[in-house]
């Protein structure tokens, strides 16, 4: 029995590390951001933001906890008749609206940043790639929809192998590199990729401020 459970642990303990991780930069976001201290950038580099596709869903899911949080409470305190839960349901609405904006704020404190060294490209606090400009062969505006909502995806295409970190289900920039390049993902481990596609609010900005990389813009997909 204990050969079986050994398996079952080692699957438990990452998930419970990376939640607690998860718990504790979502609190400490929500800091700096009330707090307005955005994280340090070094001189020349230059922030964009990709916030702007998921915000007006965020802005309704925060506005639904805020009216939730006292109908909840009014029900509550006259169906149930044992008074801790009132306490314990009001808690727990109060935290999951303030998750919510500590969600909203690792986005907006954690944006990709054009440098004069390379490009970073970033997600909320658990996904951050460093990629050189000597390592990019080329950088080119296309928006795309993904068929997955999940943040991280992988795709093969052909030989070619092409991970897109995408917000909303949709990318707008397309980094190809000049080499395969390993990238520590989340929950997809380390993986060789020769393309990159991010998504960015000002995708022309970005490009604009690409060092030395060449850019091109296509039409959508």
């Amino acid at each position: 029995m204990s050969d079986t459970k050994a398996p079952t642990r080692a699957r438990v303990g990452p998930l419970l590390r990376r939640a607690a991780q998860a718990e504790a930069a979502t609190w400490r976001s929500l800091y700096l951001w009330a707090r307005r201290r955005p994280l340090p950038l070094a001189p020349g580099d230059e922030p964009f933001g990709y916030l702007g596709v998921v915000k007006p869903i965020l802005g309704i899911f925060i506005g639904l906890s805020v009216v939730e949080i006292p109908i909840f409470d009014v029900v509550v305190t006259h169906v149930v008749p044992w008074r801790p839960a009132r306490w314990i349901v009001l808690g727990l609405g109060i935290w999951g609206l303030l998750w919510m904006i500590g969600l909203y704020a690792s986005m907006t404190i954690h944006p990709h940043v054009v440098g004069d060294r390379g490009l970073r490209v970033r997600l909320s606090w658990g996904i951050d790639v460093w990629i050189p400009w000597t390592d990019v062969e080329a950088l080119r505006k296309r928006y795309r929809s993904l068929p997955s909502s999940r943040s991280v995806q992988v795709e093969q295409e052909g030989e070619r192998r092409v991970v897109s970190i995408s917000v909303g289900s949709q990318t707008s920039i397309d980094v190809l590199l000049r080499r395969p390049m390993t990238f520590d993902l989340p929950k997809g481990g380390s993986v060789p990729t020769n393309e990159l596609r991010l998504y960015a609010d000002d995708p022309d900005g970005l490009l604009r401020s690409a060092r030395g990389a060449p850019t091109t813009t296509t039409v959508s997909r």
